[in-house]
C-alpha cells in the first residue's frame, strides 16, 4: 500500500540565512489512515529511515542539528531521564503526606481524617496544575516552564518541612502540588520532541515507571524515617529530591519546542544557555507563534474530542483504585497481621516491584503489539491497536483486586495479599502507557494537552475516593469494597474494547486539531 503524495512542504529560515525545507508530515497521515513503518510497505521516496532502512521515521526530521530529533542518543536519555525523575516528585511527595497523618494529628491535637484534608486538596492540584503547565509551555516553551515551576515546587516543598501549624502546612501542601506536576502534567511533550514515532512507546514506558513507582515509595521511605525520626524529616527528604531535580533540569535539559508547521527562525543555541532557561531568548526571537488564546484554546480543542473524553473517562475509573489501596491497605495490616510502621513499610516493597517488572515487560510488549497489529493491517499502525494492551493488563488487575479482596477479609497469608495487590499494579503500568500512547498517536500535534488531560483523570479519580476509602472498608469490608472495584474495572474494560472499535470513526468525525504551531 504506497503511502498517500502530500504537497510540497513549506521552508525553514536558518540563523545563516540559509533555507530547510521542512519535512514530509507523516504524522498528519498516519494519525488519519494509519502509521505506515515499515520500508516495504513505504513506495514513496526520498523518506528518511533509521540506519538499518527498515524503519520510516516519523515525523521526518530536518536537516538541521539543532532539531532535537537529530540531537545525540545520549542527550535524549538524559533529558528523559531528568523529566522522569521530577515526574517521580508528585505522587512521591503526595503518598509522603498519607504516613505522616498519625505523628501529624497528635502535634496538632486533630484527628487523622482532619489532617488528611491538607492530602485531598494536594491531590487535586497534581491534576488541576496540568492544563496550566501545558498552556504556559505552549506561549512560553517547554523548558522555562519546567524551571520556573520547579523553583516554586523546591520553595513549597521546603516550606512543608518546615511547617509550624496545619493551616501553613495545608497551604504548602496544596501550592506544592500545583507546581510539582510540572513533569507529570507535560512530561509527553517532550518525549514527543525528541523521539520517533517507534520510539516513543518504550520511552512513555520509562516515564511512566517513575510515576506509577512514586506513590509506592513515597510512603515505603517516610515509613522508615518516622518510625526513628520526626515526622518534618520525611517532608526534608522530599525537598532534598526536589532540589536535585532542580538541579539536574539547570544543568541538562534544553529547550525543546520545534515548530515543524510553520515558516520561522529556529532557536539556534547562539545565546547564553540561562536565556533559554528562563524564557528570555524564546520572546525576544519571537519563537513561539501561539497567542495567549491560543494556549487556552489548545485544551479546550482537545478536551472536546471524543476519543479523548472516552480515553480519560476509562484511566480514571481505572487508576483511581492505586489511591484507593494505597489508603485503605494500611488499615487492614496492621491488626490483620499485625504489623507496625517498619512492617508495612516493608510491605509497599510489593508494588514497587510489581511496576518495575511492569516497566520490564513493556519494553517489548508495546512494541509487539504494535508489530503484530501493523502486521494483520496491511502495514498501517491505528492508534486504536495500542489499547490491545488492556486485554492482557486488565485479567492481571481483575485478578489482583479479587484475591486483596478475600485476601484481607479471610486472613489469608501476607504473601498472598502482596501477590494481589502486586498484580494489580503491574496491570496498572501496562495500563498507563498504553492510554498515553494512544491518545498521543491520536493527536500528535497535542502531545502536552493530550497528557495534561490523562493526568487529570487520573488524579481526579484519586481525589474522589480519597474522600470515602477509609469509610468504605469499616462500612462493607474487604470482600464488598474490591469487589466493587472489580465491578468497575470491569466496566471501563468494556469501555475500551468500544473505543477500538469506534475510535478510528470518532477520530475521522471529529476532524484534526489544526493547531496554528505543532
Amino acid at each position: 500500500m504506497n503511502v498517500e503524495k502530500l504537497p510540497e512542504p513549506p521552508e525553514r529560515s536558518l540563523s545563516d540565512g540559509s533555507r530547510d525545507s521542512d519535512p514530509v508530515d507523516l504524522e498528519q497521515l498516519g494519525e488519519r489512515e494509519g502509521y505506515v513503518l515499515d520500508t516495504a510497505h513505504a513506495q514513496q521516496q526520498n523518506l528518511k529511515t533509521t540506519p538499518d532502512g527498515k524503519t520510516v521515521l516519523i515525523p521526518q526530521p530536518s536537516n538541521s542539528p539543532n532539531d532535537p530529533l537529530n540531537w545525540s542518543s545520549f542527550r535524549k536519555h538524559l533529558i528523559l531521564i531528568v523529566v522522569s525523575a521530577t515526574a517521580f516528585l508528585p505522587d512521591y511527595g503526595s503518598a509522603t503526606g498519607a504516613v505522616t497523618l498519625l505523628p501529624q494529628a497528635a502535634a496538632w491535637n486533630m484527628t487523622e481524617d482532619h489532617v488528611n484534608h491538607s492530602q485531598v486538596g494536594n491531590v487535586f492540584m497534581l491534576g488541576a496544575g496540568g492544563p496550566f503547565v501545558v498552556a504556559l509551555s505552549a506561549y512560553f516553551g517547554r523548558y522555562p516552564v519546567l524551571f520556573y515551576f520547579m523553583v516554586l515546587a523546591v520553595a513549597t516543598a521546603v516550606w512543608c518541612a518546615a511547617a509550624q501549624s496545619f493551616e501553613s502546612f495545608m497551604a504548602a501542601r496544596i501550592l506544592n502540588g500545583f507546581f510539582s506536576t510540572v513533569a507529570q502534567g507535560g512530561g509527553l511533550m517532550f518525549i514527543k520532541d525528541m523521539f520517533f514515532f517507534h520510539e516513543q512507546a518504550r520511552k512513555i514506558n520509562i516515564w511512566s515507571a517513575f510515576i506509577i513507582l512514586s506513590p509506592y515509595m513515597g510512603p515505603l521511605l517516610a515509613a522508615f524515617i518516622i518510625n526513628t525520626q520526626i515526622w518534618q524529616w520525611a517532608f526534608g527528604v522530599y525537598a532534598i529530591e526536589t532540589g536535585l531535580c532542580l538541579v539536574a533540569i539547570v544543568l541538562f535539559v534544553e529547550e525543546t519546542y520545534y515548530d515543524r508547521k510553520n515558516k520561522q527562525f529556529e532557536l539556534v543555541p547562539n545565546a547564553p544557555r540561562w536565556k533559554r532557561m528562563l524564557g528570555i531568548q524564546q520572546r525576544q526571537a519571537n519563537y513561539i507563534a501561539n497567542t495567549p488564546l491560543d494556549a487556552v484554546m489548545r485544551l479546550v480543542t482537545v478536551l472536546l474530542k471524543p476519543v479523548i473524553i472516552w480515553a480519560v473517562l476509562y484511566y480514571l475509573l481505572t487508576f483511581a483504585w492505586v489511591v484507593g489501596i494505597n489508603t485503605t491497605l494500611s488499615i487492614f495490616l496492621g491488626p490483620l497481621y499485625g504489623f507496625g510502621p517498619k512492617q508495612i513499610g516493608f510491605f509497599y516493597f510489593t508494588p514497587v516491584v510489581a511496576a518495575i517488572l511492569g516497566e520490564i515487560a513493556g519494553h517489548w510488549l508495546h512494541d509487539m503489539i504494535a508489530s503484530y497489529a501493523a502486521k494483520r493491517n496491511n502495514g498501517r499502525l491505528e492508534p486504536e491497536a495500542r489499547l490491545m494492551a488492556t486485554w492482557i493488563a486488565t485479567p492481571l488487575m481483575l485478578a489482583g483486586l479479587i484475591l486483596l479482596g478475600f485476601a484481607l477479609e479471610e486472613g489469608y497469608h501476607y504473601m498472598l495479599t502482596a501477590l494481589g495487590w502486586g498484580l494489580y499494579v503491574f496491570g496498572i503500568m501496562i495500563v498507563t502507557v498504553a492510554v498515553n500512547a494512544y491518545v498521543l498517536d491520536s493527536y500528535p500535534e497535542a502531545s502536552g494537552e493530550v497528557a495534561a488531560w490523562v493526568n487529570f483523570g487520573r488524579t481526579t479519580g484519586g481525589f474522589i475516593v480519597s474522600y470515602f476509602m477509609v469509610e468504605w472498608a469499616d462500612k462493607q469490608g474487604a470482600k464488598r469494597q474490591f469487589g466493587t472495584m472489580t465491578g468497575i474495572v470491569v466496566f471501563a474494560f468494556l469501555l475500551v474494547l468500544a473505543l477500538g472499535k469506534v475510535g478510528k470513526g470518532l477520530r475521522r468525525w471529529a476532524g484534526p486539531v489544526n493547531f496554528k504551531t505543532a
